[in-house]
């Protein structure tokens, strides 16, 4: 993902604990997107001139706007985007990992300039399954200089329409001092309760976690890329157990949201 589709945000899923009395994290969750409170900080774009401009991507790029594929570096997920101006409203991106397309999606700007809407499809980190697809909107911040493309500008992501079960989806499973998590894209690792790393399998931007208890209602796991903490999640279970708060904070993009999770 981390592209035009403004979802460099979705973050990636969580895992539970050691004791009988905190097993509330084990079995199946699924996030609400509905629930989804974006960072307040924005994504910048920029078409123009022929070129398009990604100022909040990391790391940033500035590629030719002709719908070719332009060599891209330093993303894990992606190594060519290929931007196509449909009209002076729509674009559409398509990105590749060697000669395979992992992402496409399309940005549709309101006839008011105010609002965008957002499709995609992405399987930079399905496995070889289904891609995760959705629909998203977003607000406009700031415009974009005068002659610019709409698109252009700052936007702050206002809402989640929908995304497919196989994003929003994972399984932790608690034995002893360990705990399994598990994804329907392929995602997997198991971890020690105690802030020991362990390997990541199947994501190819996320190398190692390490998971903590914070009391005994809280999970924090730490995300790591080639040993450098890129991310940390924070999962809370209310009351009941059926349902928990999570936040991600995004080291990379300098942002954090949040989100309901529910147990299945």
């Amino acid at each position: 993902m981390r592209k035009l589709v403004f979802l460099a945000a979705l973050p990636a899923l969580l895992f539970p604990m050691m004791a009988a009395a905190q097993s509330g994290f084990d079995g199946t969750w699924k996030d609400d997107p509905k629930t989804m409170n974006p960072s307040e900080k924005p994504d910048e774009f920029l078409l123009m001139d022929g070129m398009y401009e990604c100022k909040t991507c990391v790391p940033p790029y500035n590629v030719k706007a002709d719908g070719t594929d332009q060599p891209i570096s330093g993303n894990p997920y992606v190594d060519t985007v290929a931007i196509k101006v449909v009209n002076d409203h729509e674009v559409e991106e398509t990105d590749k990992k060697g000669d395979k397309v992992v992402a496409t999606s399309t940005v549709t700007v309101a006839p008011d300039g105010k609002t965008v809407s957002i499709t995609f499809s992405d399987s930079s980190d399905t496995n070889g399954g289904p891609p995760v697809t959705g629909k998203a909107e977003a607000k406009q911040v700031a415009k974009g200089p005068a002659g610019s493309h709409a698109v252009s500008g700052s936007w702050r992501m206002s809402k989640m329409e929908s995304v497919s079960d196989n994003g929003i989806v994972w399984t932790y499973k608690v034995n002893g001092d360990q705990i399994t998590m598990t994804t329907p894209t392929g995602q997997t690792y198991t971890a020690k309760l105690d802030g020991t790393d362990a390997p990541m399998m199947g994501d190819p931007g996320v190398s190692s976690v390490s998971v903590m208890m914070n009391g005994k209602d809280t999970l924090v796991e730490t995300d790591k890329r080639d040993g450098k903490v890129i991310g940390v999640m924070t999962m809370t279970l209310d009351g009941a157990g059926k349902t928990a708060k999570i936040s991600y904070d995004d080291k990379l993009q300098n942002r954090t949201n949040q989100v309901q999770a529910i147990k299945q």
